[in-house]
């Protein structure tokens, strides 16, 4: 299954928490857990975090769950235009070494996973 066939896909219309809740249970789960198991991969994700802020503070868009989801519905837009498509549901990483080789999208939806979590948006 394909990103696209997702509810958290970038064309589909779900609310905000619906696409927060969809995006959490895809990649942060298992991803904050590799991450808060393996003090690199968390230097990474935080790294990603800061760019999302900055990029949505830049934008004048508040880090909140519509923040968030324009963000990272635009990563999976952008990765799916530039012929790497997310992988679907069940396929994303579930090892630390699986989210250490993860490529930049899907970093980055981690990293928005990882605000949504620490504001209290999930």
């Amino acid at each position: 299954m394909t990103n696209e066939n997702l509810a958290f896909a970038p064309t589909t219309a779900v609310s905000a928490d619906a696409y927060l809740d969809g995006l959490m249970a895809w990649v942060g789960v298992d991803g904050l857990a590799a991450a808060f198991a393996e003090p690199g991969l968390l230097a990474v994700v935080d790294q990603h975090a800061a760019a999302v802020r900055e990029s949505l503070r830049d934008a004048g868009r508040p880090i909140g769950a519509a923040g968030l989801v324009a963000y990272a519905r635009s990563v999976a837009f952008a990765a799916a235009r530039m012929g790497s498509p997310l992988p679907g549901e069940g396929a994303a990483p579930t090892t630390v070494a699986g989210w250490s080789g993860a490529g930049w999208p899907l970093l980055r939806l981690l990293a928005v996973c990882l605000i949504a979590e620490s504001a209290g948006l999930l």
